[in-house]
């Protein structure tokens, strides 16, 4: 074992300590302020990155939804207009079939040229972030969003928040891949430039970065939080200045009557998760039945916008983004049957287009399915005995729940379902179903619609966000204290025969007297032709890194990644040895924390009496 010293270390104020033949420095490793906190400078840069990255999320929303009008007119209303349309205002004929196949003919040669740009593009930012140092490549920031445009515009039931969120996001990694930051601070910047579609396409800043750390960060800190934020503010402002201001979906008062209708809301949850179960394993279905299909993957896309305007023939308003048809649901303002054959349409055709592999997002179709499936559910419940609930709160917490369970994303859904409809009074109702329709879904399913192409890949995506216990336990508290020696004035014949006696050991620090002045490894002496009279010092390792007993344990950790080694010594301010940290002492913080998971019998006490 050789261990050195670099540019990170610096000796400790005092002496260092040597013997006769050769020097040996021992050093304080110094792992910098990294590891306590982000410096300041660093955190202003990373926020002031923020800030252009919520500049450029608002002009990419922007360009987004107005590419979407253009092409939804040409295509569509065969004209050439940028003033939004809605599409029930569509008179169905077989032109859509020619719209929609030729539009995704369109997206699958995009796909070629930027494979990511297939499906709703979370799962392959989340890949991007755990397996490629949060490296998207440039082109998707392009093709994402105009193969989306080409998508929703040719009639596609899709909404724009996954392309804009992938869109963001492709920004953020750039700038991460152009500016020397380390991955870290890359996956930060992918992350805030995700953040800022969102808010800037929904008007929502708060869910959009509950959104990023639920999904995209994989951490919660200073260093993440503070640019995050920043981002979307900055995009939620441009959200008001190139959109409409307000909520997105206008909802009239709701007569919210207190506990006497929540378990009606707890129905509604259960119910809610049971409806993201069908909603995601249908889908993970349909994705199947595509791959076994025997044409070339090219042609799925174009197999799907048959499948999708065929229901569309049907039921027009499952086509599209459909904000306005959920207004309408949140509003009440369609009957009951309606809702329940909008609510089908939707999830059919949603099916159809998403499994085929083309380019779309899932947060629009779930909201429509779900607001429509409270309206139907609320308006059966309200036949029933007991106090009535108003259909438009039923229609709204079952948005929340739904998504929140099918994305196993809950309090993102909280959040953002919130934030579109600003509707406080359903707050309570909304929280209760959304985590038990969260409960139900995952009783039976393992893998959410964010992460059931990650697991397929080989990536398991865990939920759990926690301390790094490493930044809390100290050295002195899983360190070794009772150490074997070899004194400075050992030689070679003296430490084979130690090693010889004591194979558990893979290395001893030398010690003149307490001080350290050096350690050696098995490696040293086999490395070296030594001569068994050898002095030890002439053999061992020249220069040792240490750490103190107050540094934390991620400090060792540290060191040991850092220089390549197994055994770090514990010494105090004057070179005294105390300790020696080695891999298995690290483990003793996992065995600590597999502890605190079991479950532990209540301890019986001795009652005392007196007489």
């Amino acid at each position: 074992m050789t261990v050195a010293t670099f540019s990170r270390a610096r000796p400790w104020s005092g002496r260092s300590s040597g013997v006769v033949g050769r020097r040996y420095i021992v050093t304080r490793y110094d792992l910098g302020p990294m590891i306590s906190r982000t410096p300041t400078k660093r955190l202003v840069l990373m926020t002031s990155i923020a800030a252009g990255l919520g500049v450029a999320g608002g002009l990419a929303a922007w360009v987004l939804v107005h590419l979407i009008d253009v092409i939804t007119n040409v295509a569509l209303f065969h004209e050439w207009s940028i003033e939004h349309r809605t599409l029930d205002e569509l008179q169905p004929s077989w032109s859509l079939y020619v719209a929609a196949v030729g539009g995704a003919l369109l997206i699958s040669l995009l796909a070629k040229w930027a494979p990511v740009i297939r499906g709703h593009g979370i799962p392959e930012a989340m890949e991007a972030i755990l397996t490629k140092q949060s490296r998207i490549a440039p082109r998707t920031a392009l093709a994402k969003p105009v193969s989306a445009a080409l998508a929703i515009g040719t009639g596609a039931p899709f909404g724009a928040e996954g392309p804009i969120i992938v869109t963001g996001g492709s920004i953020g990694s750039l700038l991460g891949q152009v500016i020397p930051v380390t991955p870290s601070e890359r996956k930060i910047l992918l992350a805030a430039g995700a953040a800022a579609g969102m808010s800037a396409t929904f008007g929502a800043p708060l869910a959009a970065v509950v959104l990023a750390i639920e999904l995209l960060l994989f951490e919660f800190s200073v260093r993440a939080f503070v640019p995050l934020v920043t981002a979307a503010a900055v995009a939620g402002g441009m959200h008001s200045a190139l959109f409409e201001d307000g909520p997105l979906f206008k909802v009239p008062a709701h007569d919210y009557a207190g506990l006497a209708v929540l378990p009606l809301f707890v129905l509604l949850g259960v119910a809610c998760g049971v409806l993201a179960i069908v909603i995601t394993r249908g889908l993970f279905l349909v994705e199947d039945g595509y791959r076994r299909l025997p044409i070339n993957a090219f042609w799925h896309p174009a197999v799907g916008a048959i499948g999708f305007v065929t229901v569309g023939m049907f039921v027009p308003r499952a086509l599209g983004v459909g904000y306005d048809a959920i207004g309408d649901v949140l509003s009440a303002q369609v009957a009951v049957g309606t809702a329940a054959g909008l609510a089908i349409g939707k999830l059919l055709a949603w099916w159809l287009a998403l499994g085929s592999g083309t380019s779309g997002g899932t947060l629009a179709p779930i909201l429509l399915i779900s607001s429509s499936f409270g309206l139907v559910l609320g308006s059966g419940l309200n036949h029933l005995p007991g106090p009535d609930v108003t259909l438009g709160a039923f229609a709204v917490v079952a948005m929340a729940a739904t998504f929140g369970a099918a994305t196993q994303a809950t309090f993102t859904a909280m959040v953002f379902v919130f934030e579109l409809t600003r509707d406080y009074n359903v707050i309570l109702p909304l929280m209760l179903a959304t985590v038990l329709a969260d409960i139900v879904y995952s009783a039976v399913n393992d893998d959410s619609l964010m992460t059931e192409k990650l697991r397929r890949r080989g990536l398991r995506i865990g939920r759990h966000y926690g301390v790094d216990p490493f930044t809390s336990a100290t050295v002195s508290s899983i360190m070794s204290t009772d150490v074997v020696t070899l004194p400075s004035t050992a030689t070679v014949a003296d430490a084979r025969h130690a090693f010889t006696r004591s194979g558990a050991h893979g290395a001893y620090p030398i010690v003149n007297g307490d001080a350290l002045v050096g350690i050696v490894s098995r490696g040293d002496l086999l490395l070296d032709d030594a001569n068994p009279a050898d002095p030890l010092h002439d053999h061992a390792s020249l220069q040792v890194v240490t750490v103190g007993p107050d540094d934390t344990a991620q400090s060792v950790l540290r060191v040991m990644v850092d220089e390549h080694v197994e055994h770090v010594p514990v010494v105090n301010g004057h070179g005294h040895l105390l300790g020696i940290c080695t891999r298995t002492d690290l483990l003793k913080i996992r065995r600590r924390q597999l502890e605190l998971e079991r479950v532990q019998r209540p301890k019986r006490t001795r009652s005392s009496s007196t007489g």
